[in-house]
C-alpha cells in the first residue's frame, strides 16, 4: 500500500494525473450542454471516456449511497434541496464525481478516508435539515 506506483487509472500510474476533474473527464462523467443557436438545451453527461471506469464508478455510487451514512446524507440533501434539487440519477452522477475526488485525493496524497473532510464543501447544517 506504500507503493503509489501501482495504482494506474487509464494505463497511466496516479501521479499522472494533477487534478481530479482529469479522471472525472476520462470517465465522460464531464457535463455538456445539448444547445444551439438561440436553444438552451438540457446538460448531460458527455460519455466521452472510457465506458468501463464509467460503469464502475457508477456501480460502486450505488451500494455507497444504500450503506454509508455521509453519501446518503449527500444524496439526500441534493435531491431534497429548495433550490435546484436534483432528480435521482442526476444526484448519482454528481456523487460519482464526488467518489473521484474522494478516491484522487485518498491514493494520490495517501489520507485516510475521514467523513468530516468529505463533507466539508456542503455546510453540515444543511445536510442535517435534509435527513
Amino acid at each position: 500500500m506504500g507503493d503509489r506506483s501501482r495504482i494506474s487509472v487509464g494505463g497511466r500510474p496516479l501521479e499522472a494525473y494533477d487534478h481530479p476533474q482529469q479522471l472525472i473527464r476520462l470517465a465522460g462523467l464531464n457535463l455538456k450542454e445539448n444547445s444551439s443557436g438561440q436553444h438552451k438545451g438540457r446538460a448531460s453527461i458527455t460519455k466521452r471516456g472510457r465506458p468501463r471506469l464509467r460503469s464502475l464508478m457508477f456501480k460502486a455510487i450505488l451500494p455507497l449511497t444504500a450503506h454509508n451514512p455521509e453519501f446518503r446524507a449527500l444524496h439526500r440533501y441534493l435531491t431534497t434541496r429548495p433550490e435546484n434539487p436534483l432528480k435521482k440519477m442526476q444526484s448519482l452522477i454528481a456523487l460519482c464525481c464526488k467518489l473521484v475526488r474522494v478516491l484522487f485525493t485518498l491514493g494520490k496524497k495517501q489520507r485516510t478516508y475521514d467523513a468530516h473532510r468529505m463533507l466539508g464543501d456542503i455546510r453540515r447544517s444543511q445536510l442535517q435539515t435534509a435527513a
